[in-house]
């Protein structure tokens, strides 16, 4: 048996530029640290890219202006709501200025205590403290500043309300409510700036009487004007990249991972899984900040990355079938139980408590703690013995 698990590793890596040759740069960095660190790369390794690298080399980016034309084209006649925006400058304040640009109107739908993703607007306990139902009451934003004052974010101090109506340039009226059907006592005319409850609010919206409809995901879901683009996700996902553009969610994905596991088998004669991995599905105990403001964990992997962890609860075998036996019969018992264990483990007791999600929104989780978003220089991740056990 091995005496170590699993390791992983944030791989430093040149600045990538666009149209960079990713693939090459990415094994040949793999290469090079392997030799340098003196660790070898195996079969069922795992490497994840970071999106903004790749990203970055694909030259997805997009400009306000090219923003502002698409809004104008969906919503000619120049009024909308935009309904559950998240309190974010990295996120989304570029996207804001970008959709007021394409607009004469619109009325910014924010809910309380916090968005989707559980950035505060205002402390929950001040709602029982009010005698506010979040699940019932809505109001303009003079009616929620005579109940709350003035609310600063947490973390970073800023009043999201007078903020977000800034950037709109005088164009924006601020409505608080947590049903997305508020708006329409506004406008008919939405865009949806929710990431992961979307599908559900552009549902409930149409049903009641909106007239027209579209997420962010439907924004730049093609070119305008030589800008960057997404099918599948539009503008979720982007980033501030400049004062006047955004970095747009990477597409092609796909392509990528796949060349790039071709590429390290040529050069390795090893089967290495591959994925491209963003914001980790995990929150902050603290702040209560769910981190995951991408629209999915990762948008594309290898076959081998398909999937639920099928492991046994150690902890519950040990404390539930070994009484009575040493350590080291109790460590062959472990070992016999895993080598034996079922094909699938749902709803069988020796697996309760492992965690039953999907591989890559744990690996990718993995992956972007290990890298981080500040100045390790890490958008390389190998994963090592994540698929071993305690049976290897």
């Amino acid at each position: 048996m091995r005496a170590v698990g699993t390791v992983t590793r944030g791989v430093r890596a040149p600045i990538i530029k666009k149209g960079d040759d990713l693939v090459n740069i990415v094994a040949d960095t793999l290469i090079s640290a392997a030799k340098e660190e003196g660790f070898s790369l195996n079969d069922r390794d795992i490497v994840g890219v970071t999106e903004a690298v790749v990203a970055r080399s694909q030259g997805n980016y997009a400009t306000l202006e090219q923003i502002s034309s698409d809004v104008r084209s969906k919503f000619p006649d120049g009024e909308i709501g935009l309904v559950f925006p998240i309190l974010s400058r990295n996120r989304f304040s570029q996207i804001l200025r970008g959709v007021a640009g394409g607009v004469d109107k619109m009325y910014i739908q924010l809910s309380y205590p916090a968005d989707e993703v559980g950035n505060p607007l205002i402390d929950i306990d001040l709602l029982d403290e009010k005698g506010v139902d979040p699940f019932v009451d809505k109001f303009t934003e003079d009616e929620f500043r005579a109940i709350f004052g003035k609310v600063l974010h947490p973390f970073t101090g800023v009043d999201y309300i007078e903020y977000y109506k800034e950037l709109c340039g005088g164009k924006a009226e601020i409505i608080l409510a947590n049903d997305a059907r508020a708006i329409l006592d506004y406008t008919k005319n939405i865009i949806t700036a929710d990431i992961h409850s979307r599908t559900r609010s552009k549902r409930r919206l149409l049903a009641a009487g909106a007239e027209k409809v579209i997420g962010l995901d439907e924004i730049l879901n093609a070119p305008v004007d030589g800008s960057g683009y997404h099918p599948d996700y539009g503008l979720l996902g982007s980033n501030l990249a400049t004062e006047d553009s955004v970095k747009l969610f990477p597409r092609d994905t796909q392509v990528f991972v796949d060349a790039l596991s071709t590429r390290l088998q040529e050069l390795t004669g090893k089967n290495i899984e591959v994925m491209v991995y963003g914001d980790g599905a995990f929150k902050d105990p603290i702040g209560g900040i769910w981190e995951l403001a991408d629209p999915v964990v990762s948008p594309a992997f290898t076959p081998g990355l398909t999937g639920r962890p099928n492991e046994l609860k150690l902890k519950y075998i040990a404390d539930n079938e070994l009484d009575g036996l040493s350590s080291q019969d109790a460590g062959e018992a472990i070992k016999d139980l895993i080598k034996n264990k079922k094909m699938d483990m749902v709803n069988d007791m020796a697996s309760q408590g492992t965690t039953p999600r999907r591989l890559t929104d744990l690996l990718g989780s993995l992956c972007d703690l290990t890298s981080g978003s500040g100045d390790k220089g890490t958008p390389i991740i190998l994963i090592q013995g994540y698929f071993d056990s305690y049976a290897d």
